[in-house]
């Protein structure tokens, strides 16, 4: 037994880095983005990659990765749940290091999610759940798919597009001093709803990007962080929860809230012993504009309804009460496919003071994402203090 817990700041994240490149990169197949991003961890770690013994990761195979980096882990995880996918491996990654099953793992991401290199083809097949029972009505992609709970969701509350414009306006003000965001022109209400058409009630503005691009992290005990020349700028995990619900969008059980949202964030309030009040800085999945809103009200930040006044008036904004999303998000930064990996890397950055536009005094990040539309939820609390 090693004594330690996987939660209350005895684990932590010691590395973090994104590829050197992000956007649109048709020189730079899948793994090497992987592999690019987590190479740049190690270094950020000041750890030879020899003391890696797990690997952890959604996509390609955990074999696959710690092969082409000349690893051999003796912990392994492949849990695949989408774009959270991120956020349950360094949970996993936790449990696995408080176990004693590994000592240091590596989480990797890496995704050619715009040009297309060395990823298998994506074929809905005909079998599948959602090929038999969403396919064949138009839900062939995820900004289709989520039509159905969005309006659901806008009518149970009285919500307009324009209130959808204003999450988007929101995000796109941490964009625009951001170099590495891939959206940075300013924007308006009206500008976003005279974009493009996608589906009802999207534009193309309040869909995400589809960018190529990878991160990684790299995480320890808290212990054998306090040996690294770089102990003062670990990462800790006071808290965090995950949960599943259908692998189809419309057979949510609610299409107004959604569940692992709400029971993943109460976890890892519980485990962190800190509420909603304790968190300076928040990071929402947002690959459409919607999310944040969900988010908001079913991690408990605001109440039911309420979600579009707290947007409209600036609390997320820069130099408001819960800066949300301070590289731009997914909707102006970047996002591959599976964005939650990038999430926790600008949670990361805003905790060592090392963000590009920096929230002062920040202490505490929470992060929640999303996997397969409304499939899957991850949620982590953490903080640049050890409990």
């Amino acid at each position: 037994m090693t004594g330690l817990s996987m939660h209350g700041g005895d684990i932590a994240i010691v590395g973090a880095a994104e590829t050197d490149r992000i956007g649109v990169l048709p020189d730079v197949s899948m793994i090497h983005l992987h592999t690019n991003a987590a190479r740049r961890a190690i270094e950020d770690a000041g750890i030879d990659k020899s003391e890696i013994d797990g690997i952890a990761t959604a996509g390609p195979t955990a074999i696959e990765v710690a092969d082409m980096l000349g690893i051999r882990p003796r912990w392994a995880d492949g849990t695949m749940i989408g774009g959270c996918s991120f956020m349950a491996l360094v949970r996993h990654a936790a449990a696995a290091i408080a176990a004693g099953a590994a000592n240091v793992v590596l989480v990797t991401h890496g995704e050619s999610g715009r040009s297309r290199v060395g990823v298998p083809g994506y074929a809905r097949a005909a079998t599948s759940m959602a090929g038999q029972f969403e396919a064949p009505y138009g839900a062939l992609a995820p900004y289709s798919s989520f039509t159905t709970p969005v309006l659901a969701f806008m009518k149970s509350r009285g919500f307009t597009r324009e209130d959808l414009a204003e999450v988007v306006v929101s995000q796109r003000e941490w964009a625009i001093p951001n170099e590495r965001a891939q959206r940075r022109t300013p924007i308006d209400v009206e500008g976003v709803l005279a974009a493009t058409p996608i589906a009802y009630p999207f534009t193309k503005d309040m869909c995400c990007l589809v960018t190529d691009a990878g991160g990684a992290l790299v995480v320890m005990s808290a212990e054998r962080a306090r040996d690294l020349p770089s102990a003062d700028r670990a990462v800790y995990l006071l808290g965090s929860g995950e949960g599943t619900e259908s692998v189809i969008v419309s057979q949510m059980d609610d299409l107004e809230s959604f569940g692992p949202f709400r029971r993943g964030a109460q976890e890892a309030f519980e485990t962190a012993g800190i509420d909603r009040s304790d968190i300076d800085h928040v990071m929402f999945y947002d690959a459409f504009a919607h999310l944040p809103m969900y988010m908001l009200e079913d991690t408990g930040f605001v109440g039911k309804g309420e979600s579009a006044a707290f947007f409209k008036e600036g609390h997320t904004r820069p130099g408001g009460d819960l800066p949300m999303n301070t590289q731009g998000g997914g909707l102006s930064y970047t996002h591959s496919g599976m964005y939650g990996m990038f999430a926790i890397q600008e949670a990361v950055r805003q905790l060592r003071g090392e963000a590009v536009v920096q929230v002062p005094d920040v202490t505490t990040s929470f992060v929640q994402g999303v996997g397969m539309m409304f499939g899957a939820g991850g949620s982590l609390v953490l903080s640049n203090r050890r409990g």
